[in-house]
């Protein structure tokens, strides 16, 4: 059988076929998988590479788990453990899985869909019951039945190109609309914006919410203070400098995530500290609320959801596949937003 055949079975590939493909023995495939103790680098890339090919999931609970036994876990994989929302979002999910006596195993894709296919695999190895996935927005055919082998998928916050699975999301483009408007209420016409990359699905969402706006006022998003792609604080930060330090600077920000806000007040903060008229910075509007976001020296505006009840509700889908028909349709669930003033 060739690897294209493998690749399209369910038949999990074994070590030996690993090995037979990579030109050694077995053994060494387990001491690659294991750390690659003693084992020459350029002999592990092949081991790596073989692994790859063939689609290979260890089974990390084959020892500990009898045939049948449930292994009361459920993988939790998110973008980025150092936001809180993700945190938040997490509790959420564990307050579910606890009331059903699960554990949650989580893990952190950091936004690439190569870590995200390899924790994917960890969790089915370790056999999950089910997997709770923040998509990165990459390839997705790690995410087929096929490749999950019969495990329950609940996407969380985004949905992935030709997965058909339970999903729960946000209300972006109403949300993101909502909050451009707050601005265009007060009189600004000069809106920046600060955005994780367009390709994400919340990123285009956002982006389209905040261009409706604009055009609706018959006003469009100037390019020279447009800003996408930051992942963390030191990125916006890093971004809402050069916007406001640009010709004709705006008088708001529009930030898509709580990232980008913060990232953006550090960038005020720094001009206020280099000696910028408090009057000159700008407005700002926050996606997901914030740390602190009452106490900021200028008004800032939030698009907020309850990211712990996102969690709930994306475990709460997932146990409701577990306990009825695996093979009914998908659902598809959105949760509202709120916009509201930080300071009140």
């Amino acid at each position: 059988m060739g690897t294209q055949g493998q690749n399209d079975s369910s038949r999990q590939p074994t070590v030996k076929e690993v090995a037979l493909l990579a030109g050694v023995s077995p053994m060494t495939v387990s001491r690659t998988l294991n750390g690659g103790k003693s084992v020459r680098l350029e002999v592990q890339q092949r081991v790596i590479d073989a692994v790859q090919m063939l689609g290979y999931q260890r089974n990390e609970n084959a020892r500990s788990i009898r045939p049948g036994q449930p292994s009361g876990l459920v993988g939790v994989a998110i973008t980025n453990i150092a936001n809180p929302y993700y945190g938040n979002f997490a509790l959420g999910v564990e307050d579910i899985a606890s009331q059903r006596g699960r554990r949650i195993i989580l893990g952190t894709t950091g936004e690439d869909s190569a870590r995200e296919r390899q924790l994917i695999a960890d969790f089915i190895g370790r056999q999950v019951e089910g997997l709770i996935l923040v998509p990165s927005g990459g390839r997705s055919d790690h995410l087929q039945p096929n490749r999950l082998r019969g495990t329950p998928l609940v996407l969380a916050s985004r949905m992935a190109a030709g997965v058909d699975v339970d999903a729960v999301i946000v209300d972006d483009i109403g949300g993101a609309l909502r909050g451009t408007q707050a601005l265009l209420d007060v009189g600004h016409t000069r809106i920046g914006y600060l955005g994780n990359d367009a390709s994400t699905f919340t990123g285009m969402r956002r982006f389209q919410g905040f261009r409706q706006a604009l055009v609706a006022a018959g006003l469009a998003a100037d390019p020279r203070h447009v800003r996408l792609g930051q992942n963390d604080i030191s990125e916006a930060a890093l971004a809402a400098t050069d916007v406001l330090m640009s010709p004709d600077a705006p008088t708001a920000l529009f930030a898509a995530n709580n990232r980008n806000a913060v990232g953006a007040l550090k960038a005020i903060g720094e001009l206020l500290a280099h000696g910028r008229p408090l009057e000159t910075m700008p407005a700002l509007v926050s996606f997901d609320s914030f740390e602190l976001s009452e106490l900021m020296p200028v008004p800032v505006v939030v698009v907020d959801h309850d990211a712990r009840e996102l969690g709930r509700q994306a475990a709460t889908m997932l146990f409701r596949r577990l306990d009825g028909d695996p093979d009914a349709p998908a659902v598809v669930v959105e949760m509202p937003t709120v916009v509201r003033n930080s300071r009140r």
